[in-house]
C-alpha cells in the first residue's frame, strides 16, 4: 500500500497484535465518536518543533532524555506526583547539560501512557483465571474489574488533558527556572555525595548566570515551529509520549492540519495527519510486525516516532521496517530505542547499527537499559539491578563508538514519587543508597514494571554526565568506560 492510500483507519485492514476485545461495540463506537469531537491535546506546531529538535539529536548537537513511568495510573494524576516527576526530569537534564554541554530534548512518558502490552490474554490470581490487566484505559487492576470498558478511553483523554495542563502551568510559572534549581528538592535524598555533586552544579550555574546578567543576555528569534524559544532561563520545552497500543483511540485523535508554511517541502502535499494525543509515539517490541496494524498506522502520521528494537529483531527486518515508516528518509522522524539486556547487547547492537548505516536511513539511537534487565526477586517482586542497567548503558556507548556511531539518548523508567513520610520508592536494587532485595517491599508502589527512584536516577545522570564531560575534555574513551564500570561496581 502506497502513502497515497493511507488514511487514519487503514490499519483496520491489518492484523492487530495486543488487540483489546470489547463486549459492546456500540458502546465503543459511541465513546470514540465523542473523542473525535474533543479538542487536540497537542498542536502541530509543537510536534514540528520536536521534529526539528530531534534532527539536532540526530546530528549529535543535542541529547534525548525519554523518561517516566512504565504505565501511568489514573490515581497517580495528582499535583504532587506530576510535580515530582517533572522535577526529577529537570534535575536529570540539568546534570546532563552541565557535563555534556549539549541541549537536552525532554520527552516524558506521561499524559497518556496508560496502556500496557501483555504476553498472555489471561492471568491467574488466587487460583482464578481472569483477563490480564491491560492498563487503566482498558480495565481495572482489581480482579473483579477486568472487563474492557470503553468509558476508560474517555477517562484516559481527560486524565491526559489534566496532566498536560498541569505540566504546562508548571513550566510557564518559573518551576523550571534555572535561577532556582534547588526548588526541585533534594531534601529527601540520603546520599551526601549526590547532594554535594548537585550543589556544585547549582553553585557553578549561579556564577554563570551572574556573568550572563553582567554582559547582557541575548537570544536569536526564530519561528516557533523551527526551534525558536520563549525564554531559555525561565522555561523549557517538554514533550509527551506514550506507546501507541490502542489504535482505536489513536485514530480518534488523528487530525488533518496544514503544514506550517516554513516547513512546506517541494512537491509535497500541504496537509498532513498528526496524532494529537501526544507529541511522540512509539511502537513496542510486541507490535512491530511488518504487515501489522500498528506499523500501518504509524507510517502515515506526521509525528516523530520511536521503534523498540530487541534481540528478536533481525537487521534486514529493521531496515524493511524503516523503509515502511520513513520511506522518504526524513530527518528527525525515527528514534530507535534499543532494549536487549546486558547479557545480549554484545550479540545484536553492532549488527543493527551496521545494517542501518548501509541502508542510508537517518535515525536516532537511544538506549533503554531497563526492559531487558527485569528479574524476579526472592520475594516474588519484579525488580531490576542498578549495576546491570549501567552495564547495558556502558556497553551501548562503547559499541556505538566502535561502529562509527554515537548514542543519542536514554530511555528510562523512573519516578520522583515519595510516600507520605517523604521517602523514595524501593523497586530497583543497588545504586548509591545500596538498596537490597530485602528492602524492596518497604515502598514498592509500581503496579507495572519496577522504576528507578529519585536517588538511583540521579546516580545514572551523574554517571552519564561525567562520561560526556571527560570525553568533551579529550580523555581516552576506553579509560572513561572502564572508570564508569568501576564506579558502578563500587556501588
Amino acid at each position: 500500500m502506497s502513502s497515497n492510500d493511507w488514511k487514519p483507519s487503514s490499519w483496520r485492514n491489518k492484523p492487530a497484535a495486543q488487540d483489546v476485545v470489547y463486549p459492546n461495540h456500540q458502546h465503543l463506537n459511541k465513546v470514540l465518536s465523542k473523542i473525535r469531537s474533543l479538542p487536540p491535546l497537542v498542536t502541530p506546531a509543537e510536534i514540528e518543533r520536536l521534529r526539528n529538535q530531534l534532527s539536532l539529536v540526530e546530528r549529535n548537537e543535542a541529547f534525548l532524555l525519554h523518561a517516566g513511568d512504565c504505565a501511568e495510573s489514573f490515581d497517580a494524576c495528582t499535583h504532587e506526583n506530576i510535580s515530582a516527576k517533572i522535577g526529577l526530569i529537570l534535575s536529570f537534564s540539568l546534570i546532563l547539560i552541565w557535563g555534556a554541554r549539549l541541549p537536552i530534548v525532554r520527552i516524558g512518558r506521561i499524559a497518556g501512557q496508560y496502556a500496557k502490552p501483555r504476553s498472555s490474554a489471561t492471568e491467574k490470581i488466587a487460583g482464578r483465571e481472569v483477563l490480564s490487566f491491560r492498563g487503566d484505559n482498558v480495565n481495572g487492576l482489581d480482579p473483579d474489574d477486568r472487563t474492557p470498558d470503553p468509558e476508560r478511553l474517555l477517562s484516559a483523554y481527560f486524565h491526559s488533558t489534566t496532566t498536560l495542563n498541569h505540566i504546562r502551568a508548571l513550566l510557564t510559572s518559573n518551576f523550571a527556572s534555572l535561577h532556582h534549581p534547588r526548588s526541585w528538592s533534594l531534601s529527601h535524598v540520603r546520599s551526601p555525595a549526590l547532594k554535594a555533586e548537585f550543589e556544585r552544579i547549582t553553585e557553578g550555574l549561579s556564577d554563570a548566570l551572574g556573568f550572563t546578567r553582567t554582559i547582557g543576555f541575548w537570544q536569536e528569534s526564530t519561528p516557533y515551529e523551527r526551534g525558536g524559544g520563549r525564554g531559555a532561563l525561565g522555561e523549557v520545552d517538554f514533550y509527551t509520549s506514550h506507546e501507541g497500543l490502542m489504535l482505536e483511540y489513536e485514530e480518534a485523535l488523528t487530525r488533518k492540519f496544514p503544514l506550517p508554511e516554513s516547513l512546506l517541502p517541494p512537491r509535497r502535499a500541504s496537509d498532513a495527519h498528526y496524532n494529537t494525543s501526544a507529541h511522540f509515539l512509539w511502537i513496542g517490541d510486541r507490535t512491530r510486525q511488518l504487515d501489522g496494524a500498528h506499523v500501518e498506522y504509524f507510517r502515515g502520521i506526521r509525528n516523530p516516532i520511536g521503534i523498540k528494537v530487541g534481540p528478536s529483531m533481525q537487521g534486514e527486518e529493521l531496515v524493511r521496517l524503516l523503509d515502511i515508516v520513513n520511506a522518504d528518509k526524513e530527518s528527525g522522524r525515527v528514534t530507535l530505542i534499543t532494549r536487549y539486556g546486558a547479557g545480549k547487547i554484545e550479540n545484536f547492537l553492532a549488527a543493527h547499527i551496521v545494517a542501518v548505516q548501509k541502508s542510508g536511513h537517518p535515525v536516532i539511537w537511544i538506549c533503554d537499559p531497563m526492559h531487558g534487565n527485569t528479574l524476579t526477586s526472592s520475594s516474588g517482586l519484579k525488580t531490576r539491578n542498578f549495576g546491570t542497567i549501567i552495564s547495558e548503558l556502558t556497553s551501548c556507548i562503547r559499541i556505538h563508538s566502535e561502529n562509527n556511531s554515537r548514542l543519542g539518548g536514554v530511555s528510562l523508567e523512573f519516578t520522583g514519587e515519595l510516600n507520605d513520610e517523604g521517602f523514595s520508592v524501593t523497586e530497583c536494587v543497588g545504586g548509591s543508597m545500596e538498596l537490597s532485595e530485602e528492602e524492596l517491599g518497604l515502598r514498592y508502589q509500581s503496579f507495572c514494571d519496577p522504576r528507578l527512584n529519585f536517588e538511583q536516577s540521579l546516580d545514572v545522570a551523574f554517571l552519564i554526565s561525567n562520561y560526556f564531560k571527560k570525553e568533551r575534555l579529550g580523555e581516552n574513551s576506553d579509560a572513561l568506560l572502564a572508570e564508569l564500570g568501576g564506579r558502578v561496581a563500587s556501588k
